[in-house]
C-alpha cells in the first residue's frame, strides 16, 4: 500500500467493522454500549463540522444552534403532542434546514473569522430566545420522559444508524461534482468562481445539508441524554467538542472525525470524576497533537503511508 489502501483491504476492514458493530450490543456490557453509543453520535457531529470546515472552508462556531433545535423538537413534539420520537427528530431536522436557509443570506456575506463569529452569535441569540419562549417552557429543565423506556440496544442502533448515515452523506457528497467544487472554493474562492463554480449555490447546498443532519444528530443526542434546557441544548461545548475531534483526528479527512470521536469520548469518560479538568486535558492534548502532527492523526498517517479507507476523491460525471 503506497499512496492509497488497496480496495480489497478496504472492503475487508469495513466488513469486519460492520460485523463487530452489529454484534457488539449483544455481547458487551451496559457501560461499553453506552460509551460506544456516545462515540457514534459524536462521530456524526464531527463529520458534519468537518464537511463545513475541512472541505467547504466554512469554519463555524455555531453548530450548537442545530443541536439545540433538534433536541427541543424531539422534546416538545413527543411530550406535548404525542409525536413518535423518530418522526419528531425528522421534523426537527427539517426545521433546522429551513432555519439554515433563512439565515444563509446574511451569514454568507461573511467569511473566515467573521463567518465563525456570525454563526456563534446566531446560536447565542437562539439560546436567549428559547430561554424566554413560552412554547418551550422558557428556561425549564425538561426530562424527556418519552425516551425513558428505550433500551440501551435501541439507543445504540439509533446512534449507529445516524453515525453511518453521516459518513455516507459526506462520502457521497465529496465524490460528486459538488465535492470538487467545495474544495476548489476552500482553496481559492476567486479562482473557483472564475472556473465556473457557483459559490453561493454550492455553499448553500452544503450548509442546508449540514443543518439538516446536525438537527438529526441533536435529536439523537438528547434521546441519549434524556433531558434538555437552553443551556444544555445551545451550549458552545458542542462545537468545542466537534472542533477538537476534527483537529486531532485530521481536518479534511473522512477518518479523522471517527478517530477524534473515540479519543474525545474516552478522555471525557476518564476525566468524569475530575470536574473542570477535562477541558484542560483536552486542550493540552490538542496542542500536543497540533505540534507533533499539524495535519491531525489521520492526516499525518495518510501523508506518511498513504493509508486511507474512505477516499474523498471525486468521480466526475
Amino acid at each position: 500500500m503506497t499512496k492509497s489502501t488497496k480496495p480489497t483491504v478496504k472492503y475487508i476492514i469495513l466488513a469486519v467493522i460492520a460485523a463487530v458493530m452489529i454484534i457488539l450490543p449483544f455481547v458487551a456490557g451496559g457501560y461499553a454500549i453506552s460509551t460506544i453509543t456516545l462515540i457514534l453520535i459524536y462521530m456524526a457531529m464531527g463529520q458534519m463540522w468537518n464537511l463545513m470546515g475541512g472541505y467547504a472552508g466554512m469554519l463555524s462556531l455555531g453548530m450548537q444552534a442545530f443541536i439545540g433545535i433538534g433536541g427541543y423538537m424531539l422534546t416538545i413534539l413527543s411530550i406535548n403532542y404525542g409525536v413518535n420520537i423518530y418522526v419528531a427528530i425528522i421534523i426537527g431536522a427539517v426545521i433546522c434546514a429551513l432555519f439554515g436557509l433563512a439565515v444563509s443570506p446574511a451569514i454568507f456575506k461573511m467569511s473566515g473569522v467573521y463567518f465563525a463569529i456570525g454563526s456563534w452569535i446566531i446560536a447565542e441569540a437562539l439560546q436567549m430566545f428559547f430561554s424566554n419562549w413560552e412554547w418551550v417552557g422558557k428556561a425549564k429543565d425538561w426530562g424527556i420522559k418519552t425516551v425513558y423506556g428505550m433500551s440501551s440496544t435501541q439507543l445504540y442502533f439509533t446512534a449507529l444508524i445516524i453515525g453511518v448515515l453521516a459518513v455516507l452523506v459526506v462520502y457521497r457528497l465529496l465524490r460528486s461534482k459538488t465535492g470538487l467544487a467545495l474544495m476548489a472554493i476552500r482553496d481559492s474562492a476567486s479562482a473557483a468562481e472564475v472556473m465556473g463554480v457557483e459559490l453561493y449555490k454550492t455553499k448553500l447546498k452544503v450548509y442546508v445539508i449540514t443543518c439538516f443532519m446536525t438537527g438529526l444528530i441533536g435529536g439523537v443526542m438528547f434521546m441519549q441524554q434524556g433531558y434538555i434546557n437552553p443551556g444544555a441544548g445551545f451550549s458552545i461545548n458542542w462545537t468545542i467538542a466537534m472542533t477538537f475531534m476534527v483537529i486531532i483526528g485530521g481536518l479534511g479527512t473522512m477518518e479523522g472525525p471517527i478517530v477524534g470521536a473515540i479519543l474525545y469520548v474516552v478522555i471525557v469518560q476518564i476525566m468524569y470524576n475530575f470536574p473542570g479538568m477535562s477541558m484542560i486535558v483536552l486542550g493540552i492534548i490538542a496542542i500536543a497533537v497540533i505540534m507533533a502532527a499539524p495535519d491531525g492523526i489521520m492526516g499525518t498517517l495518510y501523508n506518511k503511508t498513504g493509508f486511507q479507507i474512505l477516499s474523498p476523491r471525486r468521480k466526475i460525471e
